[in-house]
């Protein structure tokens, strides 16, 4: 964690010298909600459902694993879902970009490479949330979308909001950036249909856990082991996501002994980040590693990361599937 997130999580001196840039940005924010509320600015329907998984905090908090769960489970019960994101860190010559199995994270960001990888579904990448789900849905017949992220995204019309939020962090010192965190003040959980969070939920909270427990070798040689097969090893972990620390203290009740490598969020790994730890055992998030299959070694590990939800949310979760989908057949 750099020093300015770490500040994110108390109230010091230098961020209150910024409240005045934070209250600035949160009444921008507010004003930008209620201008498409009163249809000042358009915003768009794309003649589908679309359900809005996202959060009010910037950083990770684990949406993609979700997302990847409630595609599977859909999909299972003969749903057809289209999945649509952000592809952030994708430096693609035209958007929207459908990605498939020959896309690479360079193209559509590594979000959108895991979201292919592992939903099964269909997914589109593109800044513009509308036109990508315009798209998709013009190439696939999708039941309903699943956006990942997106929730500030208010040109592009939804029907459900899903909050998941990172029960270590939580909402940090409760500004605003720059000050804080919040890309909203927490009062916008309040309007969301549901709040699941990852870690210990509260009340009118769900609960969801995101765990590891297979390492999976990146260049393919090796077979893939259990990572308590590493219980008492010393690994170098790798992690450039939006909260590092979540992903070495598994490692750590797996019973590894962990020499802890953070990097920013989506970073654009190279060879030369890697090349310092060549003689150890690395280990790092699946994030990460669709960034570095083209120069990994045998030595070189990956942790898939799966979601276990709230039962309860579960069945509330596909409640309102079913209702959203039921109304449009009768529309």
């Amino acid at each position: 964690m750099n020093w300015i997130e770490s500040s994110w999580q108390e109230r010091r001196l230098s961020t209150l010298l910024l409240l005045p840039l934070s209250g600035l940005f949160c009444l921008v924010a507010l004003l930008r909600r209620w201008f498409y509320r009163l249809g000042l600015f358009s915003s768009r329907s794309v003649g589908k459902p679309v359900i809005i998984v996202g959060n009010i905090t910037v950083g990770g908090t684990g949406k993609t694993p979700l997302i990847v769960w409630m595609a599977q489970q859909l999909t299972e019960l003969g749903y057809r879902p289209g999945i649509i994101t952000r592809g952030y860190g994708g430096q693609s010559k035209s958007w929207p970009c459908e990605v498939t199995s020959d896309s690479g994270a360079g193209q559509v960001g590594d979000e959108a490479i895991l979201l292919k990888r592992h939903s099964g579904c269909p997914v589109y990448a593109g800044p513009d949330r509308p036109e990508t789900a315009e798209q998709l849905i013009s190439n696939y017949q999708c039941d309903l979308i699943l956006s990942d992220d997106g929730l500030q995204h208010y040109a592009l019309q939804r029907d459900l909001e899903i909050v998941v939020i990172d029960g270590q962090r939580r909402f940090g010192n409760g500004y605003c950036l720059p000050a804080g965190p919040l890309r909203e003040t927490p009062k916008r959980v309040n309007s969301v249909d549901l709040v699941i969070v990852n870690g210990q939920a509260n009340t009118d909270e769900y609960q969801m856990s995101v765990t590891g427990k297979m390492a999976i070798p990146l260049n393919g040689e090796l077979a893939a082991k259990a990572l308590v097969e590493f219980s008492g090893s010393r690994v170098d972990a790798v992690a450039g996501i939006g909260n590092p620390e979540r992903f070495f203290s598994m490692l750590e009740l797996s019973g590894l002994r962990v020499d802890r490598h953070v990097f920013p969020d989506h970073h654009p790994f190279s060879a030369d980040d890697l090349a310092a730890y060549r003689d150890n055992t690395v280990l790092m998030t699946e994030k990460d590693a669709v960034k570095c299959e083209k120069y990994a070694q045998s030595n070189h590990w990956y942790v898939p990361a799966t979601a276990k939800v709230d039962p309860e949310f579960e069945q509330l979760f596909l409640t309102k599937v079913k209702r959203l989908l039921d109304g449009q057949k009768t529309a």
